[in-house]
């Protein structure tokens, strides 16, 4: 099976909650026969098999219910505190869904609407519902004002998702929207930088320029870190995570112990964490869990030989975003592989299905997913199993480092 995760956010782009898209492992975009009932029950296995505080961390989990799956009691394996209970827009309306619903929310949880097109006056189950979502490419911003009015009168949370641009994220956010879904937060916003961050990327491009001598030099390296005392001091806290109780007396013992590979790939992370302090934390996030499933991905598609390679470019595929740049200007000065560069900059290339996929499952795009699996026999519980490897390295991660 696949199941991914897409953040939502509040007005300040820090995320509530993540809704859960699931599809089997064998189908595309449709359910080709997979009932929204089957498909809810596998995304709630799902997260009991995989951790629950893996997938969500400790954030709603916002889950689809069709009108016959809202009727079992598996929705109460999951706390209220937890779960927010997505009813489907075609969903049949009849005493025995509302009664439910009442019930539902008399056990303390949350309702929300999905994808809702309907009248807000005239829909029935609007008295029931907590969260409205409003799909902006079904719904634009234009088009429903007055009915998101009524629903902030009323107190309800109102949603915007398919935001895919800072401009629709700020126009919904002045109408009245408190929660935001949609890819918007990982698209750069060329105009009106606020700060140059030019001066940071010249430390670390100074210390993967030595990385990728022939010969790098820890006495190098040691100086270059050594110039900047909030980096050094960084560095030494993931050092020490590694280590354990055993004391680090210097910085080039530290960059000594770790290796050449591990340094890279933790300054690559550090840079990363640095040039996005302006950033949703999530962008950091979402650009570790993308090195760590395109390392695999890279070792499924038979490309061993380029997973150091895949990883890097799962990683720095956000650093557009970061920088607010074109990723042609984002990465100038970095010494990078051709099929790096080729994969983040002209979307060609050795690394361009690594690319591809780990961005298809990302998004749910379940079409191109199943069509690259197909292409290189990769089974689809592999990735599930890789996806949450990776969430759960990304987390790890995070921790070190916040």
């Amino acid at each position: 099976m696949f199941i991914a995760r897409q953040p939502i956010f509040n007005t300040e782009i820090e995320v509530i909650g993540y809704e859960l898209l699931y599809r089997s492992g064998n189908q595309s975009q449709e359910y080709d026969g997979v009932s929204s009932e089957e498909s809810t029950a596998s995304v709630i296995i799902g997260l009991f098999e995989a951790g629950l505080d893996n997938i969500i961390e400790d954030k709603y989990a916002f889950i689809n219910f069709d009108g016959n799956f809202i009727h079992t009691d598996a929705l109460e394996l999951i706390e209220p505190d937890r779960l927010i209970v997505e009813m489907l827009e075609d969903v049949e309306v009849d005493d025995l869904l509302t009664d439910r619903l009442k019930e539902v929310k008399h056990k303390g949880y949350r309702i929300a609407l999905d994808d809702f097109r309907e009248s807000y006056n005239d829909y029935p189950l609007t008295e029931y519902a907590d969260i409205i979502k409003y799909d902006l490419l079904a719904t634009p911003l234009t088009t429903i004002a007055i009915d998101v009015d009524k629903a902030l009168l009323n107190k309800k949370t109102i949603l915007a998702e398919k935001v895919e641009t800072e401009e629709d994220f700020l126009m919904a956010k002045e109408m009245g929207f408190q929660l935001f879904q949609g890819y918007f937060f990982c698209k750069p916003h060329i105009a009106g930088k606020s700060f140059d961050k030019s001066a940071s990327k010249g430390q670390y491009i100074r210390i993967i320029a030595e990385l990728k001598k022939d010969e790098p030099s820890f006495e190098m390296l040691s100086e270059i870190v050594e110039q900047d005392v909030t980096l050094a001091y960084r560095f030494l806290r993931v050092v020490s995570f590694r280590k354990g109780s055993d004391l680090v007396y210097s910085i080039k013992s530290a960059l000594t112990y770790m290796g050449l590979n591990e340094i890279e790939r933790w300054i690559n992370i550090l840079m990363l964490q640095d040039l996005g302090k302006s950033k949703p934390k999530e962008l950091m996030k979402i650009s570790l869990i993308r090195s760590s499933f395109s390392e695999s991905l890279a070792e499924h598609l038979g490309l061993n030989g380029l997973a150091h390679e895949a990883s890097l470019m799962g990683l720095l595929s956000v650093l557009d975003a970061m920088l607010d740049q074109s990723m042609e200007e984002a990465l100038d000065g970095i010494a990078l592989p051709d099929s790096i560069l080729a994969a983040l900059i002209d979307h060609e290339g050795i690394l361009l299905p690594v690319y591809e996929l780990q961005i298809a499952y990302e998004t749910a795009d379940w079409s191109t997913v199943d069509a690259i699996s197909k292409q290189f026999s990769i089974d689809a519980d592999q990735l599930f199993e890789e996806y949450m490897i990776a969430l759960e390295w990304a987390n790890d991660v995070v921790g070190k480092i916040a």
